[in-house]
């Protein structure tokens, strides 16, 4: 933004103070869960190279702990956190998540993970419905398993799981019985994507109030949001407004249903619009963006934020020669901040000016009437492209990606269970 600034072409309200919560801290860690929680996208099964290739990724970018796998799932995945866990990454902590249950942090020792997030929900009917335990029983099991995981030598989190629908003087309680029993972090989880990013700052306020006045209470928050109702960047970085300082992503922001929030638009929104470090080197998103695409084998939306491939490419007439006169007229960032390069469509809204560029590129001299003329052909070929166009081919197009997400099919299923039973 510096440069647009210079330039004088816009104010940057951005940096006006009273626009800065005096919350706002001045580095938050990336907590990355694209090998966990990003793994459980419908249909996506890693091998363990590739889980290799995405953690040393996610290392040399800069993220401060990486989450490499859920070792309870099963032995092949334990086999696969182990060896990343023993291979080491260079400054990233390698971490990964246990439920309140000690066969699962046992997983997690075994693995040899240093840093392990224990998760149990707070909410009512969490408690009720999923857990059938009371608030008490609950406590006792979050004790229990803090202390085990402490004696071990492990750095311990609590994420409180459905944190955003629980009664807000349990949901303390539950953070400081963690805390006293030696949680390290704790984390504010909006598992099913219910609230707005008023109500995130609400509950951020509402939960330092009741923790910060007590100085042994003062743990660092994360925050972890999905995106059910497209919120889940907008509600982490309210909570990085309130003091939180490690934030959970998923690459491309995959994720369970709707997804999580985005590495790459939580690091460019908290660099670029709050002026907030992050640790990590921008430049290489966009390559670490791909190679996870290529893995997961989950597309990406051509207008998706930051890595789509439309974000940085403009087919409007007006855009293009706006970009042509100065690059940030219809950009916010410049594309090689992230490692892309801009691009231009040519189709029905080209405009003339952007034809008679690409004339003295390519060295053609072409009078006023040629111009136009070529401008109106290239308008011409557009639509008549578009309208040899099949929707039924559209179908079929999206039913073959559709079918790049794998699982086991309930007839499979059923044949499983006659088979061992």
């Amino acid at each position: 933004m510096e440069n647009l600034e210079k330039a004088g072409l816009a104010v940057n309200y951005n940096r006006i103070e009273s626009t800065r919560p005096k919350t706002l801290p001045k580095r938050v860690h990336i907590w990355d869960e694209t090998l966990r929680d990003g793994e459980q996208t419908p249909g996506v099964a890693l091998t363990i190279d590739e889980k290799i290739e995405i953690a040393k990724m996610l290392d040399e970018i800069g993220c401060s702990i990486v989450v490499v796998g859920f070792p309870a799932v099963s032995d092949d995945e334990k086999r696969s956190v182990a060896t990343i866990a023993r291979e080491g990454l260079s400054k990233a902590i390698v971490g990964a998540p246990a439920r309140a249950v000690i066969s699962d942090i046992d997983a997690c020792i075994e693995a040899d993970v240093t840093e392990v997030p224990i998760f149990i929900a707070t909410s009512d009917f969490r408690l009720k419905y999923q857990l059938r335990m009371t608030r008490e029983e609950v406590l006792e099991r979050l004790t229990k398993c803090v202390e085990y995981g402490k004696d071990h030598g492990l750095t311990i989190d609590y994420i409180a799981e459905d944190s955003t629908r629980s009664d807000i003087e349990f949901l303390c309680k539950a953070y400081k019985t963690a805390i006293d029993a030696g949680a390290d972090k704790i984390c504010v989880a909006d598992t099913v994507g219910f609230v707005r990013p008023l109500v995130m700052k609400h509950i951020m306020k509402e939960i330092k109030s009741r923790l910060w006045k007590d100085k042994r209470y003062k743990v660092p928050i994360a925050v972890h949001c999905h995106d059910d109702f497209g919120l889940a960047c907008a509600n982490t970085l309210a909570a990085v407004e309130e003091g939180a300082t490690y934030t959970h992503v998923c690459v491309n922001g995959y994720g369970e249903r709707a997804g999580n929030a985005a590495f790459e638009e939580v690091v460019m929104s908290l660099e670029e619009l709050y002026q907030v470090d992050t640790g990590i080197d921008t430049e290489r998103i966009y390559a670490l963006s791909r190679v996870v695409e290529k893995h997961f084998m989950v597309p990406l939306p051509l207008h998706k934020a930051i890595t789509g491939d439309n974000a940085f490419t403009h087919s409007s007439g007006i855009h293009s020669h706006g970009q042509l006169t100065h690059s940030m007229t219809y950009e916010p960032i410049s594309p090689s901040r992230v490692g892309r390069r801009r691009e231009f469509h040519l189709g029905k809204f080209v405009g003339r000016h952007f034809v008679e560029y690409l004339l003295k590129m390519g060295g053609i001299q072409a009078s006023p009437v040629e111009v136009r003329e070529i401008t109106d052909r290239v308008k011409r070929t557009h639509e008549d492209l578009k309208k040899g166009q099949s929707k039924d081919h559209f179908e079929e197009i999206k039913q073959n990606l559709q079918d790049l997400r794998t699982g086991v099919s309930e007839r499979e299923f059923w044949a499983i269970v006659f088979d061992i039973v």
